[in-house]
């Protein structure tokens, strides 16, 4: 049974939050398309070592305590990324903290890391599964030292993880982006780095950063991934920036800003880390896709992977297959045999 095509019109009718728990509930419980035939041969890719049946993957903080994940990747996901989580449970912000701007395409929130904690998501992430999982760690928010949360985040959940991600760009934690800061984030790498070899078969490491960073912060930012070895960049989080021609209501409401409105300014940004990185790392594209022609115009500004969210919110989960059939033309349509050819095609 799809649970969208029952409920999806009433779910807009209900707070976002509770919309959010009602549809985790639903998919965990068997309410929700699962992909019968398999992918399209030609969106296959391997990055990382990991084989990717497509490209499109559900960004972390939809399924933040690994409740609905199995479900997700039947549902014909490449990837789901689960997360942030951190080293404590966390209530996170006063509620209300999710808005919804309709005519925007677009979401605020500023949810703060609400999650269960790591012990909570280790019980519930096991091997073997359908597909590839990525964990999103990050810290408490009454945390000084934050290697004091990321170090024992990656050691517990490293063993459960394909890949996992630093989230240094969130809004909505006090001081986090500071993180994204050449020497500081040079140290927290370092850091995560040294506790992942204490894994038997450490998982490639990637960061996520915010996309209001200056050309100065761009640049930092690529040197340490090269110079540290990090294994790719997920581009980007949401944005505190509030983009001219907003007209949903919720338009003031403090927090990190998705959907529609970020697409340009995260697409544009993803293309500059592909020139700075020169290409050598895996990047994710993420913010404001739609449609299959968003999800391509990130493939091609250099993105081997991409992420969705907020669009999922206002369409339901057939975008998913919309998009994955749409892309498998357009690689047709430039006469490509894969999605890999297509990465940063833009850039040739």
């Amino acid at each position: 049974m799809d649970l969208s095509r029952l409920t999806l019109p009433l779910l807009r009718c209900v707070d976002p939050e509770r919309a959010h728990r009602v549809t985790l509930w639903g998919l965990r419980h068997g309410l929700a398309p699962v992909q019968r035939e398999p992918d399209d041969p030609i969106l296959a890719s391997r990055v990382w070592g990991l084989e990717f049946p497509n490209p499109v993957g559900l960004c972390a903080g939809f399924d933040k305590n690994a409740e609905a994940y199995e479900a997700l990747l039947r549902m014909g996901f490449g990837f789901v990324e689960i997360g942030t989580v951190t080293p404590r449970p966390q209530a996170g912000n006063p509620r209300p903290r999710i808005f919804r701007l309709p005519e925007d395409g677009a979401l605020i929130n500023r949810l703060g890391f609400n999650n269960e904690g790591l012990e909570a998501v280790a019980a519930r992430v096991r091997h073997p599964r359908s597909g590839i999982l990525g964990i999103n760690i990050g810290k408490n928010k009454e945390t000084a030292d934050a290697a004091a949360d990321y170090v024992p985040a990656a050691r517990r959940l490293a063993p459960f993880a394909d890949y996992m991600v630093i989230n240094v760009s969130s809004p909505n934690t006090p001081g986090l982006r500071a993180l994204q800061g050449g020497a500081a984030l040079s140290e927290l790498i370092a850091k995560v780095q040294d506790v992942l070899t204490e894994t038997a078969a450490p998982p490639p490491l990637l960061v996520k950063i915010a996309p209001d960073l200056d050309a100065e912060g761009e640049a930092e930012i690529a040197k340490v991934a090269l110079d540290r070895g990090v294994d790719g960049l997920i581009v980007s989080n949401t944005t505190v920036a509030r983009p001219a021609g907003l007209s949903g209501r919720h338009r003031g409401e403090d927090g990190g800003l998705s959907g529609r409105p970020l697409f340009a300014a995260s697409t544009e940004l993803l293309a500059r880390l592909y020139r700075l990185t020169e290409g050598r790392l895996p990047l994710v594209g993420v913010g404001g896709i739609a449609n299959a022609e968003d999800a391509y115009a990130k493939i091609r500004a250099g993105a081997s992977l991409v992420q969705l969210y907020t669009a999922l919110v206002h369409q339901g989960p057939q975008l998913l297959q919309r998009i994955k059939e749409d892309m498998a033309q357009m690689i047709r349509r430039d006469g490509a045999s894969s999605i890999a050819d297509m990465v940063g095609a833009d850039h040739r």
